[in-house]
This record gives structure tokens, C-alpha cells and sequence, in this order.
């Protein structure tokens, strides 16, 4: 469930028809030989085996094992099937290069991101399911290998339940094997329970969705009381409801007080037992945004609904205290006062207007961070290409990647890749495909966050310190983005300088949504010669992008005269990370 005002339109607008994502998809870059690299799991767990794949063997070949630009490790690759023992680091990101060596020369033929973390969910990238009808074992097997591929460490099960007030099927001794869901389409017990169990074989954690006030028309007779709902007037007299046409939805949504404990100890015990029968790591709690209206207890309270998340979930943890969690902050409802300062694994954002800037994503992510204290990390759920995802047709490939480019630099996570990639809030509209090179972006994209999310998102300060291009191949604005610039956004972490440049010189607008996929495809800029102003002896200076190269790092030759270190930037395409040590 999403913000009111879109709901009913995105249920009934969307086709549920699916479409899979290439499960071997090529890696972007110039290869000679197409390779395609996997590995056994989306996070591992420190000292852990890693198992790598190719889909074939180049003679010749070499593999590289780094971090940040630092080599760990490099041998000869004799097979297409290895292992790699991790170092004992926590909380790491890694990268695994395939290169072919020739005289002096090197090329990079394939790469694969690789996220250490013993605790899943703290670098947390989200994917997501939402069919649970008779399905093949193959079509499920190939989506939760695409997933994996993509490094997702949680799935959300969005609409699998079989009533909000009441989420499990039959009951703990009889579950049903087949039930409908709100919108009357078939769920099915083998789909589910086999999807839990093949996001489990690559370590995924898997969230059941569900609101965290709603109830059907039939709610009474399972046991929710009246005296629990939220009421348009003093007197109890009106329900606060959300009203859902007839068909395809079985009932109208009547609303319950968060707050209410008798509420909270109802969910909780009914959200357990579907826990006893589906083996769920944890709840996704959803709401409905700012319903912008005054809404009272049974006896007559204003009820301040955004308070009323923290209380909710503090329950709900206190009585699951095993299992993770989460909630939607649509649009940051409730998130500061609220969500930020509860028991939640990570901090989710549904994003609509007035939020429709690129710099609206980067404002987000950056409040998130402040009001957890840099404790929980950012997912966003922000849907792409959203006025032309009514009807059969394909993403627009640079709107996505430079949305992503925007979320990832500053240090969150997208959630977009399921069956499908997320065009509407209604998530199993399947409408919009991904053209092939949105496919390999995707994957080098996630490969970056996962290699450099040291960088990326763990801790540092946001900063502005001057870069210049001195020979006219770009002209470079602070961020947010400006027309006919490149966006740069510093941040330190440790003793690195960072420099993320983002390429908007020829963007046709600066809304991330790209509604209507008309954005434009950057114009590639080689050689720029660039000088920062850096207050420090420099070290190292280094660039990696998802753009090149599979995301493999590539030092710069540099010059420091006093402060001002000089550099030539070989490439920009959509995104270089600028590293200056």
C-alpha cells in the first residue's frame, strides 16, 4: 500500500504480466569474451568461502581480489569454477577483477562486487517479489538468481498475505494452499515457501509486507475490536476507511490506531503465527502517508498518527524480538519523530512529489543518516518512468542510471529490481522491460555500490573543496545540478578525498522520476584536465567508475604544487568516483 491518492489507479492501470531479468545478462565493457560472473551469495560472513563462476574460462587469464583500489591478492585463473577464502574484515566490500595481460598491457574482461557483513541487513540493498501464483520452479529459481546477482541482501514479499488483519492462510495446524489476496489474484503456499527458501540458499533475509493499520470488512468476526479503530469524529461513528472498488478487491481498508496496544498485541500475534508457518526473517511495516486529516480514538483522543510508528514497532520488536524490521516512511512521514529512532534495521523511503528533484533524493538520504546518527542506513523506493509505466514499453536507460548514480553517491540504496524493474507503486506491473544495456548497467551499478560501499556508505562527511577543469572538456557546478555542468559532491572518509562528478552537462531535466523517459544520454567526456585544491600531502590519486571498466579502479599520474594537485580525468560517462589519498 502507497500514498492514498495513488492507490486504486495503480492497482487497477497495472498488467501483472512479468518479465524476467536476463539471469546471465553481459557485463558492460569492451570483452572479447562475453563473460558472465557469479558468485554462491549476496553477503558473506567474515573468513567465509566464497564460490566464483564464469560462464567460461579465457586462456591466460588472471584474477585480482581488492579493496578500495588496494590489491589483495592476484594469481593466474586456471578454471571457471574457484574459490576465494575471505580476509576476517567486517562490514567490507570487495571487488574480483578478471583480467587478461599482454606485454605491459592490462584488460578487464569481468568483475564482481563482494559484500562482507555479518549482520545482512547493514549495507542493505532491497529487491522484492510480488506473484505468488502456480509458478515454475525454473521461472522462480532464475528470479532469485537475478536478485543475486544484483547483490540483494533482503527481499520484501509485498502482497502475499491473505488478510491485513489476519496474514496467514488457514491456521497454524491447517494452512490453506491456496488463497486470495485483497485483489483477488491466486497466492499459492509452494510459491512462497519456495521463494523464502531460495533467497535463504544465497543468505538473503525475507521480509513480509504488510500495513500496519489496515483491516477488511470482515475484521470483527476474527477478533479486531472495535474500540481499536481510528474514527473520523469524536463520536465513534465513521471508520477512517479507504475505500477500494468492487471487484477486483474483496473489501474496503478500514483503518486502526498504531498506538493501541490491543491493536499491537493482536498483529503481533497473528504476524507470528504466519511466522510458524512461512519461515519469514522479518516484517515490512507499510503505511499510507500523511492522510491529512484529523483522526480520533474510540473515546474521542486526536490521535498525532506519525507518533503512533515508534510505540508500534518498539511492540512488535518487544514480541519478535528475533526478527528483523522495517517500515515505509512515504514521502519521511513519520521518519524523524518516529521511524529513525525505533528498533528498525534500516531506513526506507517511499519518495513522491514535491520530492521529485535529483537533489530532493540526495536531501533524503543525508536527513536519514542525521536523524539515525549514521546508525541505519538508506533504501529508497522511487519508481522510474512512472506516466509511461500504463502500458507495455521499455525503461528509459539513462533516467535510471543517472537516478541511481545520484543515490548511490550519496550513499543509499534503490529499490527497483524484482521479477521485474518498478515503474508503479502497484508492484506487479510489469509493464516496462529493461532494454539489454540497462540490464548490464544494472548490474555493473550494483557491483560498484557492493565493491566501494566503504566508500560509499560507511560514515564520512559531506564537503565542498574546489575542482577545476582547466583545459574547457567539462564545466563543473557544486551540486545540486545545474544546467550544462557536471554535479561534484565531495566527502572525506578517513584520508580519502572523494569527488563524485556526475555527468548532467546535456540533461534534459533534473527530475529523477523521468517520468515521461525522456532524459538523455550524457555525452561522453575524455581527457578533462582537472586541479583540486587539497590542504594535505597527496598520496595516490585514483578513479572508479560503473561506467568503465566494470567499475575496476585506475590510479591517475598527478602533480602537487602546494595545494593544487593536477590531474587528467581519462573518462565520464555518467559517474566517476575521485579518490585522492
Amino acid at each position: 500500500m502507497k500514498l492514498v491518492s495513488f492507490i486504486i489507479a495503480g492497482m487497477l492501470l497495472a498488467s501483472c504480466t512479468k518479465n524476467t531479468i536476463n539471469a546471465n545478462p553481459v557485463t558492460p565493457g569492451d570483452s572479447l569474451y562475453n563473460l558472465s560472473i557469479s558468485t554462491d551469495k549476496a553477503v558473506y560472513s567474515p573468513g567465509e568461502t566464497v564460490i566464483l563462476k564464469l560462464n567460461t574460462a579465457p586462456p591466460d587469464c588472471m584474477v585480482r581480489y581488492l579493496h578500495l583500489g588496494e590489491i589483495l591478492k592476484d594469481e593466474p585463473l586456471t578454471t571457471s569454477n574457484w574459490n576465494w577464502q575471505l580476509p576476517s574484515g567486517d562490514y567490507t566490500g570487495y571487488l574480483v577483477e578478471i583480467y587478461k595481460k599482454t606485454g605491459s598491457e592490462e584488460k578487464a574482461l569481468a568483475a564482481i562486487g563482494v559484500d562482507v557483513s555479518s549482520d545482512g541487513l547493514h549495507f542493505p540493498r532491497n529487491g522484492f517479489v510480488s506473484a505468488y501464483g502456480p509458478l515454475s520452479n525454473d521461472y522462480m529459481a532464475n528470479v532469485m538468481s537475478d536478485l543475486n546477482r544484483y547483490h540483494m541482501n533482503v527481499v520484501q514479499f509485498q502482497d502475499w498475505e491473505y488478510k491485513h488483519h489476519l496474514p496467514l492462510p488457514g491456521t497454524v495446524a491447517n494452512p490453506l494452499a491456496n488463497w486470495n489476496d485483497i485483489a483477488n489474484r491466486n497466492n499459492t503456499m509452494a510459491t512462497v515457501k519456495k521463494y523464502i527458501s531460495l533467497a535463504h540458499g544465497y543468505n538473503m533475509k525475507t521480509l513480509s509486507y504488510n500495513l500496519i493499520y489496515g483491516a477488511l470488512s470482515d475484521a470483527a468476526a476474527d477478533g479486531v475490536n472495535d474500540q481499536w479503530y481510528m474514527y473520523n469524529d469524536q463520536q465513534h461513528v465513521k471508520k477512517e476507511v479507504i475505500p477500494l472498488p468492487n471487484p477486483p478487491f474483496k473489501s474496503d481498508l478500514f483503518l486502526l490506531d498504531p498506538s493501541n496496544t490491543n491493536w499491537q498485541n493482536y498483529i503481533a500475534a497473528k504476524t507470528k503465527e504466519a511466522f510458524e508457518v512461512y519461515n519469514f526473517d522479518g516484517y515490512q511495516v507499510d503505511q499510507l502517508g500523511n492522510l491529512n486529516k484529523n483522526l480520533y480514538t474510540y473515546s474521542g483522543n486526536l490521535i498525532n498518527l506519525d507518533a503512533t510508528f515508534k510505540p508500534f514497532l518498539e511492540a512488535i520488536k518487544t514480541q519478535m524480538p528475533d526478527k528483523k524490521l522495517v517500515m515505509n516512511a512515504v514521502n519521511q512521514y513519520g521518519q524523524q519523530i518516529s521511524i529513525a529512532h525505533s528498533p528498525v534495521d534500516f531506513l526506507y523511503t517511499e519518495v513522491w512529489a514535491p520530492n521529485e528533484g535529483y537533489k530532493d533524493l540526495a536531501t533524503i538520504i543525508q536527513n536519514n543518516d542525521l536523524w539515525s546518527n549514521n546508525l541505519k542506513k538508506s533504501v529508497l523506493c522511487a519508481y522510474m518512468n512512472y506516466n509511461i509505466a500504463d502500458h507495455p514499453g521499455f525503461f528509459n536507460t539513462p533516467g535510471v542510471i543517472l537516478t541511481d548514480a545520484v543515490i548511490f553517491s550519496f550513499g543509499g540504496s534503490h529499490l527497483e529490481l524484482g521479477e521485474h524493474m518498478l515503474g508503479k507503486e502497484y508492484f506487479p506491473n510489469g509493464n516496462l522491460q529493461m532494454k539489454d544495456d540497462l540490464k548490464s548497467a544494472m548490474i555493473s551499478y550494483y557491483d560498484f555500490l557492493v565493491a566501494y560501499e566503504n566508500l560509499l556508505r560507511d560514515g564520512g562527511t559531506f564537503n565542498t573543496i574546489s575542482l577545476n577543469c582547466t583545459n574547457g572538456k567539462m564545466s563543473i557546478g557544486a551540486w545540486p545540478p545545474q544546467s550544462g555542468k557536471v554535479a561534484v559532491q565531495g566527502k572525506t572518509v578517513g584520508n580519502r578525498q572523494i569527488f563524485h562528478l556526475i555527468n548532467f552537462a546535456n540533461a534534459a531535466h533534473f527530475d529523477w522520476r523521468d517520468a515521461n523517459a525522456n532524459q538523455t544520454v550524457p555525452n561522453t567526456i575524455s581527457g578533462a584536465n582537472l586541479e583540486a585544491t587539497i590542504n594535505h600531502p597527496v598520496a595516490k590519486v585514483w578513479i572508479a567508475s560503473p561506467d568503465i571498466n566494470f567499475g575496476v579502479p585506475q590510479i591517475l599520474s598527478f602533480t602537487q604544487d602546494g595545494n593544487t594537485v593536477k590531474f587528467t580525468l581519462p573518462q565520464l560517462k555518467y559517474w566517476d568516483m575521485l579518490v585522492i589519498e
